[in-house]
């Protein structure tokens, strides 16, 4: 059972005053640490400029790791070993290693194996646990602590839920999404632990963690694969630019640097993106058919040979006809190479035709000879005519731009109806001055990786995966085709019209079949009633999914308000008013089309706010969120304007209330709704 939080004010010695010397201790000795490797002289290690550079890059980075941030504890927890075959070791738990002149260790690395009883053992199985503490801060500065002891005899059930636990999950957010290293739970850190080799998906309900799961994920694979991962490379792939910057402080705080992060449009930004599809065009470009058709049109160009090919080298001419070098080209199509290696390989087969008939005449041409060959005018005009070079953007535009072209590319394929529907309305000129939309952009990526291989990274953490298309699928997926993923979302979340209907589906675009499936229900975010009004919904949005619970012993400040059409804007301004007399941060959501009419209404109340991704200040805590954009974000307390236009703004039923699922369950603390239209029926009740 957890004992209480222990906080002495008094100048006794006592238990916490040790604590707190270790932690300057501690600090003294990552301190040295970082002096150490800026003191770092390579002047006559490295061989030459280049490798001098590559050095001091990795000092540099080796320094920034070892940086001190002020108000993040060094160790958030401690674990005492005591078993009857070894003497008793204590080891702290924090955010990274740091060692003492001696290199003895001070902190332990929360990914060490002998820090992982942190999270799983209990008084069911301790783990040769003695007592595990957890520690208290404010600012950086240790506050209190508390002890469970996990092989003291008496009931052995489920101790007393941690105090520091709780207040560290509920703690108030400011700022950009904070590490959850303190308090990862143990289902959550199976996940976390997870090895490197087999792909993983999560599906998980609002508030389990699944992003912060997926981050820690990263930073635990890159501690326990270091070569390998610095190597291959690792990337985060997130919804939108907001989330990323909401995001983006979680590796650095726990001393990784190296971790790409973008969205599946910065991956295929490959073409100037100006143009907007609407739902039925955006949907059939995403389907996994368009990769037919672009295969299909890349090979369309493939001729077989009228005439033979004739070399004169000297006085003597080699004649390779026609027949053969059909066969040459029919057996590189039928070997399923990428466009570009097939032609690529194309001259050098029919380079090694011409030797045997050299060899036969009893000439012993070598390796030179066979390239010289392949480089001749003769051997480039047959490939050129036979096997022509395409630019993967223009095939695309070829497609989009020519109606002909595309019904021979996807009759079988894509019916008229659904051609017509991706064709641009005005033929377009050139890639540069195409009207290239976010769907055509992953065409063009889906044409290239067709030509030339993607290059595969070590692991790929895809967030909010619901709402990507299958070409959007197919587009991540090449990026880890020889690695792994780790796959986050929550199918009842999914808002696009092309929203992926399961994760088996969606594995399958990824390439990764055979990649497991958990499911988080266990909420530590969103508070218990708050969490119950959303799963309402769940019965119209997604019904096979299991209803979250959440384990928050605080119910939240929740309510529902009908006003008057007239009153509205007043009654949101003051809710937010009533929730920035609270501590932490505050988001406004509302539909896109009432945020004009809010910020007006913000406005004439005096109220400055924030747009999202921009990073919240204790002087500046409310943030006026479009609704299309709430996903992934959290805060304190939530003011939703109107669930009815929120609904209403999305293309179908189905979708619109998965949009106001997203809304709903974006709070911490505290959520209130406003309205004065009718309820959607499944809330109304």
């Amino acid at each position: 059972m957890s004992a209480p939080a222990h906080s002495v004010p008094g100048h006794a010695r006592n238990p916490l005053d040790d604590e707190r010397a270790h932690l300057a201790a501690s600090r003294a000795a990552l301190r040295a640490m970082r002096e150490d490797a800026e003191a770092l002289d390579i002047t006559d290690v490295a061989a030459n400029w280049v490798n001098a550079e590559v050095l001091r890059a990795g000092i540099d980075a080796r320094v920034r790791s070892l940086a001190d941030l002020a108000h993040t504890p060094l160790f958030f927890g401690r674990l005492d070993y005591e078993t009857a075959a070894t003497p008793a070791r204590t080891f702290y738990i924090g955010r990274r290693h740091v060692h003492d002149a001696e290199g003895d260790p001070m902190v332990i690395d929360w990914r060490a194996p002998v820090s992982q009883p942190f999270y799983r053992a209990s008084k069911m199985d301790p783990q040769d646990v003695a007592l595990r503490r957890r520690f208290g801060f404010a600012a950086g500065e240790l506050t209190a602590y508390e002890d469970e002891h996990l092989t003291a005899t008496g009931d052995a059930g489920p101790g007393r839920t941690s105090k520091l636990l709780q207040a560290e999950i509920e703690r108030p957010r400011v700022g950009p999404m904070r590490d959850i290293v303190a308090t990862i739970q143990p289902e959550q850190d199976e996940i976390v632990r997870a090895g490197v080799e087999g792909s993983l998906c999560v599906q998980g309900a609002p508030g389990t963690g699944k992003t912060a799961v997926g981050l820690h994920r990263v930073a635990y694979l890159l501690y326990t694969h270091r070569e390998r991962l610095s190597r291959t490379g690792t990337l985060v792939v997130g919804p939108n630019s907001s989330f990323l910057h909401y995001i983006a402080q979680v590796l650095p705080a726990l001393g990784e640097m190296s971790v790409r992060q973008t969205t599946v449009a910065g991956l295929v930004a490959h073409v100037p993106v100006r143009g907007e599809d609407g739902p039925e065009a955006a949907r059939i470009k995403g389907d996994a058919r368009m990769a037919r058709v672009l295969r299909r049109a890349l090979r369309s160009g493939v001729r077989m040979p009228q005439e033979p090919c004739v070399v004169v080298r000297g006085s003597r001419r080699w004649r390779v006809q026609a027949d053969e070098l059909a066969e040459l080209i029919g057996e590189l199509l039928a070997r399923d190479m990428r466009y570009g290696a097939a032609r690529e390989a194309l001259p050098q087969r029919i380079a090694h035709a011409v030797l045997v008939r050299m060899e036969q005449a009893g000439e012993a041409p070598d390796d030179r000879v066979q390239d010289a060959v392949a480089r001749n005018a003769a051997v480039k005009a047959v490939v050129k005519s036979c096997w022509p070079a395409w630019d993967p953007a223009k095939l695309v535009l070829r497609l989009l731009s020519d109606p002909a072209f595309l019904a021979e590319q996807a009759e079988g394929v894509l019916t008229e109806e659904e051609q017509r529907a991706v064709l641009w309305a005005k033929p377009a000129r050139g890639p540069g001055s195409a009207p290239w939309t976010a769907a055509d952009a992953v065409l063009v990526d889906e044409a290239r990786d067709l030509v030339s291989r993607t290059p595969s990274l070590g692991h790929v953490v895809l967030d909010e995966a619901q709402d990507l298309s299958p070409m959007e699928y197919r587009a991540v997926g090449r990026r880890c085709s020889t690695g792994s993923v780790t796959v986050l979302g929550d199918i009842a979340q999914g808002t696009t019209p092309w929203s992926t209907p399961s994760w088996e589906e969606a594995l399958h675009h990824l390439g990764k079949p055979g990649a497991a499936v958990e499911e988080l229900t266990l909420g530590f975010r969103v508070p218990r009633q708050v969490i119950a009004y959303a799963s309402r919904l769940l019965p119209r949005i997604a019904p096979d999914l299991r209803e979250a619970t959440s384990v928050r012993e605080s119910p939240g400040d929740f309510s529902v308000r009908a006003c008057a059409r007239g009153e509205l804007d007043a009654a949101v301004v003051e809710a937010c008013r009533a929730a920035l007399r609270r501590e932490g941060s505050v988001g406004l959501i509302a539909a896109d089309a009432r945020v004009p009419a809010l910020t007006r209404a913000l406005e004439a109340a005096g109220l400055s706010h924030l747009a999202p991704g921009a990073e919240t200040s204790e002087g500046s805590r409310l943030t006026l969120v479009p609704a299309t954009l709430a996903k992934g974000l959290e805060y304190d307390h939530v003011v939703l304007d109107e669930p009815t236009a929120i609904a209403a703004a999305e293309p179908g039923t189905r979708t619109g209330l998965r949009r106001l699922y997203v809304c709903l369950t974006r709070a911490v603390s505290g959520l209130a709704v406003l309205h004065s239209a009718p309820l959607p029926e499944p809330l109304s009740s």
